[in-house]
């Protein structure tokens, strides 16, 4: 049987055992469960992280799985649930009229949004950890900017100038503040230009791979994603032209800097070519510079962002702090030049008014602050240690599947799988071993080349937890490959 089958059918039978049992209670072991059902230790472990994900089971690195509480949020009910049926109908009774049918999946994003289970080694994660993070120097902003006069007023819709200064000074070249909006975070930022600039239905080019939260705005826009293929010197030009012309798309949405997935920088060479593809098709360019903050202690001279050697306003600009502090300091900005930044202005506003003036306040107070270059340099020593230690790591335990290409930025390396693998059980094995890894496939618009998995450092407490990720990740592994 197939394994895909095999774990359904395990799935069908564990939803009836787990009944007999309490909360809390030991479920037979993994080992049990293989004698028992005749199958192998991957549909186990896929079946019981089916299980997990319904919330029927939990699972405890080292101690097994066991039955589920209840669900505090129907605690207490005594009232049966409602018949929702009839929304199934009305969310999509207009699908069939649009070009492209919208789809909101955030299934990709959630991957490094959701907290692992408590002892499970967060390789899968998109943000600093705590322990990186500036919490004493944003605390300190935060209560700084409280005081200040005027600071709980209605800002400026377009962002305090002083803050749409500093980020137009970051940007370079010509760009002033007049044409820097203040955004709530770099999602935020892009869902804006994507829908200031392609209507419904319109193609929209993107790497290839690339940013799965990306790609659910596009969808859920109903845009039609169509993947350009990028190397370790980022987007490729010949395969761009031709995506430009087979497919007469307006807008290109790149990440020139510590590619999202692959960690690639668009090559000095392909810079200005990709602009001038761009121009010669009438399309713009959305860059999406979300990790330039995040550069390693070896990684040299960074090229400025795209937008800086664009004098003709091809160039949307995103640029965002959250990757460089928390979560949670959701400050971003978008950048652009000529008749698109009223419509982008106007979306903005539409959509969220302004940003908060005490964020504002604080960003202004933060990356003004000693502590501010401080933290950076910190946060370059340690990234680029975490890399090191995860590069050696997975060489010796894991040959078979190491990054073929280092990035000098960013929080993670993008690992190609042997050819067949089954990186959704790979992923599920990880999982029960107490490893959290992100597969591959959502990071690809269409059909994958090859099997992968994104795997992280940013978000583990420390070099010893790297190292300990990967003892865990080689065990799957072997188990995987039994």
């Amino acid at each position: 049987m197939y394994e895909r089958s095999s774990a359904d059918e395990l799935v069908n039978r564990l939803r009836d055992e787990v009944k007999r049992y309490s909360p809390g209670e030991k479920l037979p072991s993994s080992r049990a469960l293989v004698e028992r059902y005749r199958i192998s230790p991957v549909t186990v472990s896929r079946a019981l992280a089916r299980l997990a994900a319904e919330g029927l089971v939990t699972t405890r690195p080292g101690a097994g799985a066991f039955r589920a509480g209840p669900d505090p949020r129907t605690a207490g009910r005594d009232t049966p649930a409602g018949d929702t049926s009839w929304q199934e109908l009305a969310l999509s009774a207009d699908a069939t009229a649009d070009a492209v049918p919208r789809s909101v999946d955030a299934s990709g994003v959630l991957v490094t949004l959701a907290a692992p289970p408590a002892g499970v080694v967060e390789f899968n994660g998109g943000y600093l950890h705590p322990s990186l993070q500036p919490e004493r120097a944003m605390a300190d902003a935060l209560a700084r900017a409280g005081r200040r006069p005027g600071a709980w007023g209605r800002p400026p819709v377009d962002g305090l100038p002083e803050l749409r200064e500093w980020f137009a000074r970051g940007i370079g070249g010509s760009m002033t503040a007049a044409e820097v909006l203040i955004t709530s975070g770099g999602q935020s930022a892009l869902t804006t230009a994507l829908r200031a600039l392609a209507p419904p239905g319109a193609p929209v080019l993107v790497e290839s791979p690339t940013y799965p939260g990306m790609l659910a705005i596009a969808r859920a826009a109903g845009l039609r994603p169509v993947p350009v293929p990028v190397d370790t010197d980022g987007v490729r030009p010949a395969l761009l032209a031709d995506a430009f012309r087979a497919t007469g798309a307006r807008v290109l949405v790149c990440q020139p800097l510590f590619q999202n997935p692959t960690g690639a920088v668009l090559s000095a060479e392909r810079r200005p070519e990709i602009l001038r593809i761009a121009r010669d098709a009438g399309a713009f360019v959305i860059e999406d510079d979300f990790v330039r903050r995040l550069a390693h202690q070896d990684c040299g001279p960074l090229p400025p962002p795209l937008a800086a050697d664009d004098p003709d306003g091809v160039v949307v600009h995103v640029g965002s702090l959250t990757k460089a502090t928390s979560p949670s300091f959701r400050v971003s900005a978008l950048a652009a030049r000529g008749p698109v930044l009223e419509r982008l202005r106007a979306i903005q506003v539409v959509d969220t008014f302004f940003v908060p003036r005490p964020l504002q306040e604080a960003t202004l107070e933060l990356v003004g602050a000693p502590a501010w270059p401080r933290h950076l340099r910190a946060v370059a020593v340690e990234l680029g240690a975490r890399r090191e230690r995860m590069r050696h790591a997975l060489g010796l335990a894991l040959p078979g599947i190491a990054a073929p290409h280092l990035p000098a930025g960013g929080y993670q390396l993008w690992l190609r799988l042997p050819d067949g693998t089954d990186e959704n059980a790979l992923v599920a094995g990880a999982l029960a071993h107490g490893v959290a890894l992100a597969p591959g496939r959502p990071y690809f618009c269409a059909e994958p080349p090859a099997p992968h998995v994104r795997i992280s450092f940013a978000a583990v407490a420390d070099l010893a937890e790297i190292t300990e990720g990967v003892r865990r990740l080689r065990a799957a592994w072997e188990e995987f490959r039994s």
